[in-house]
C-alpha cells in the first residue's frame, strides 16, 4: 500500500515510469584509471563566450588531460530568458578558434559526441523528473503553490524584519507542511506549482568542504527550500547540474568563485539524492585595472571589448598566444616550464589546480601582446602567410586580395628576418600585418618625405646620388653593407658607430645615418626588417624610382 509520499509522487509525476536506478544502468561509472578526473564546462547558450569562460574551460580541459581523464562540454539551457537562437555556435566557434577541445559533449548546433548524453539540459527533462519523483517519494521534496505576489510579499516582510537569512524556509515556507488532501485540492483547482527541496539544514550547523584551490571552507548549512522544478517542469540550475554531474560521472566541479555561496545547497542536494559529492575547485575571476581609479574590477561585457573571446579572433591574435598567456595566469610555474620546454605544445603542460591563485587574475593586454610577438617571431614565413590569409579573408578583404594574387611575393615579404637566431618581433596579431608591409604594395603605400635624425637636406641628396650610382640589386647582405660603409668617408660620415660616439664633432654622422636615409627614401620608415632583402623584393626599377622621387621632394 502506498504511503502519502508515494501517493503524492504518483500524483505529481504520473507519466514518469523510470527510476533513478534505471539511469544508474544507462550511465554507469566510467572505466578510467584511478585518479583520472572527469570535468565539465557548462555555459548557457547566450551566444557569447567570455574570456573568463575560455579561462574556465581551459582549466577543465587541462585538469582532465593531466590525469588521463575526460572533459566534456555541457550546455545548460534551462534559463530560457537568457537563451538566444543558436547561442551554442558562438561558444563552439570560440573554443575552436583557440584550439580548446573537449573529449565529449556538444560539438555544434544539434550535434554532440559521447556516451553520457544528451549533453544539453533541455533534452534531459525525463531524468530530472525521475530524480524529482524519487525525492518526493522519500519526503525530500514537495509542491509549492505560492504565487509570485505571495513570494514578493514574503521577501518584503523579510527585508522589513531584517532577517539574517532570506528565502523560502521556516515560518515563510507556507506549503512545506500541506497535507495530502490540501495538495490534492490545490491540484484539482488547477493551481500551478513548483517543486521545492525539503531542507533539513540548521542555522547552528556548518558544512565543511575542501576546495582544491582555496583549502578548507566552512559555511552555514543550507536551510532554504530551494525550487527544484519550475512550474513548467523545467529544472533550476541547482537541481539540474546535480543530476547531470552525477549521471555524467563528474569527479571535479571547477567553476568561478561566485558559486562558493551556493555550494552548501549543492552539497545538500547531492546528499539528498544519494549521490557522491564531487570535489570542488572555485577559480578566481579574470580582472583588469580600471582606467579611471586604478583599482581591480571584473572584465565587463559592456565596458571591455576584450571581455569577449570574439575580440581576439577579430584582432587576429594567434590561438597559441592567447592560450600561452592564459596559462601564465592559471599556474604560477608555467613560465618556468616554458623556459625549460621552449618548443613543447602548451597543452602538454602538467597543469595543477593546487598551483592556481585564489585571488583575481589581472588580464594584461600588454603582456599578451609581448607573448604573441614572441610566438609569431618563431613561426616560419609559410605559417605566417597562411595564418594572415586565413584571418584577412574574413576581416580585411583588401589585404587578402593583394597577398593572394601573388603568394610567392607575399611569402618573400613575410620571410624576411625569420628563421634566424634573432628574428624580429614586429607582429603581435594578424591585423597588424597590413601596417607592417604597406611599402611593398603600391595600393597600400603612401610615401612620406622626411629627413632622419640630424641629416641635412644636402647630405641626404648626396647620399642618394652616390647610392644610385653604386646600387646593385644582386648584392647579398654583406656586399650591400660593405658598399654603404665605403660611401661614408667621402661624404663626411664614419663607418664606425663607436668612433662617432667617441668624437661626434669630427663627423656629420655614422653609417647608421647613411642607411637610414636610404631606408626612409625606399620605405618612408626609419625602422624596417633587413633593407637589402626589402629592395630585392621591390625590384630595381621601383627602388630607383623611389630614391629619385625622395631626392626631388626633399
Amino acid at each position: 500500500m502506498l504511503n502519502d509520499y508515494e501517493t503524492l509522487a504518483e500524483l505529481l509525476f504520473p507519466d514518469i515510469t523510470k527510476t533513478p536506478e534505471d539511469y544508474e544502468n544507462i550511465y554507469p561509472p566510467r572505466n578510467l584509471k584511478e585518479g583520472a578526473r572527469v570535468t565539465r564546462f557548462a555555459p548557457s547558450p547566450t551566444g557569447y563566450l567570455h574570456i573568463g569562460g575560455l579561462f574556465g574551460a581551459l582549466t577543465d580541459v587541462l585538469t582532465a588531460k593531466s590525469t588521463d581523464g575526460i572533459s566534456f562540454l555541457r550546455i545548460e539551457d534551462t534559463d530560457k530568458k537568457r537563451e538566444i537562437d543558436d547561442g551554442v555556435s558562438a561558444i563552439i566557434e570560440g573554443f575552436k578558434a583557440f584550439g580548446v577541445e573537449f573529449d565529449e559533449g556538444v560539438t555544434g548546433f544539434g550535434t554532440e559526441k559521447g556516451e553520457y548524453g544528451p549533453y544539453t539540459q533541455s533534452k534531459r527533462a525525463e531524468i530530472y523528473q525521475t530524480v524529482a519523483k524519487s525525492l518526493v517519494k522519500k519526503g525530500l521534496a514537495y509542491p509549492c503553490f505560492c504565487t509570485a505576489d505571495e513570494l514578493s510579499a514574503m521577501r518584503e516582510e523579510q527585508e522589513n524584519s531584517d532577517a539574517l537569512i532570506r528565502g523560502y524556509f521556516g515560518k515563510w515556507a507556507k506549503c512545506r507542511n500541506l497535507t495530502l488532501d490540501e495538495i490534492k485540492q490545490n491540484l484539482a483547482d488547477g493551481k500551478p506549482w513548483t517543486l521545492r527541496f525539503r531542507s533539513d539544514g540548521s542555522d547552528d550547523k556548518k558544512v565543511i568542504f575542501d576546495d582544491i584551490i582555496r583549502g578548507k571552507i566552512e559555511m552555514p548549512e543550507n536551510t532554504i527550500d530551494e525550487v527544484l522544478l519550475k512550474s513548467d517542469g523545467i529544472p533550476t540550475y541547482h537541481f539540474a547540474h546535480v543530476c547531470d554531474d552525477h549521471f555524467m560521472r563528474t569527479t571535479h566541479v571547477i567553476r568561478g568563485e561566485e558559486w562558493i555561496s551556493s555550494t552548501p545547497k549543492h552539497i545538500a542536494l547531492f546528499k539528498a539524492c544519494g549521490y557522491k559529492v564531487p570535489k570542488y575547485a572555485h577559480t578566481p575571476q579574470v580582472m583588469k585595472l580600471d582606467e579611471d581609479d586604478g583599482n581591480k574590477r571584473k572584465l565587463s561585457k559592456r565596458k571591455d571589448p576584450e571581455a569577449a573571446v570574439s575580440y581576439f579572433v577579430e584582432k587576429g591574435i594567434p590561438k597559441e598566444s592567447l592560450i600561452e598567456y592564459l596559462l601564465t595566469l592559471l599556474n604560477s610555474n608555467f613560465e618556468d616550464w616554458r623556459r625549460a620546454n621552449p618548443d613543447s605544445d602548451a597543452f602538454s603542460f602538467p597543469f595543477n589546480l593546487k598551483k592556481m591563485s585564489s585571488s583575481g587574475c589581472l588580464f594584461d593586454l600588454i603582456k599578451l601582446t609581448d607573448i604573441s610577438k614572441n610566438i609569431i617571431s618563431k613561426m616560419n614565413g609559410e605559417t605566417v602567410l597562411e595564418r594572415t590569409l586565413e584571418w584577412a579573408e574574413t576581416y580585411d578583404k583588401e589585404l587578402f586580395d593583394l597577398m593572394d594574387k601573388d603568394r610567392a611575393y607575399a611569402l618573400g615579404i613575410l620571410s624576411i628576418d625569420r628563421d634566424c637566431p634573432k628574428p624580429r618581433k614586429d607582429i603581435a596579431m594578424w591585423s597588424q600585418v597590413k601596417d607592417y608591409i604597406p611599402y611593398f604594395y603600391d595600393e597600400l603605400y603612401t610615401p612620406e618625405y622626411f629627413l632622419p635624425g640630424s641629416v641635412t637636406s644636402d647630405d641626404a641628396k648626396a647620399i642618394i646620388d652616390k647610392y644610385i650610382e653604386i646600387y646593385d640589386e644582386n648584392d647579398d647582405k654583406d656586399a650591400w653593407f660593405a658598399k654603404i660603409k665605403d660611401m661614408c668617408a667621402p661624404l663626411g660620415f664614419t663607418p664606425n658607430v663607436k668612433e662617432y660616439k667617441k668624437n661626434p664633432e669630427l663627423f656629420k654622422g655614422h653609417v647608421g645615418d647613411v642607411s637610414s636615409v636610404i631606408r626612409v627614401a625606399v620605405t618612408s620608415r626609419t625602422n624596417t626588417p633587413d633593407l637589402c632583402s626589402i629592395m630585392k623584393l621591390l625590384s630595381r626599377d621601383k627602388v630607383i624610382k623611389r630614391l629619385k622621387t625622395f631626392r626631388e621632394e626633399i
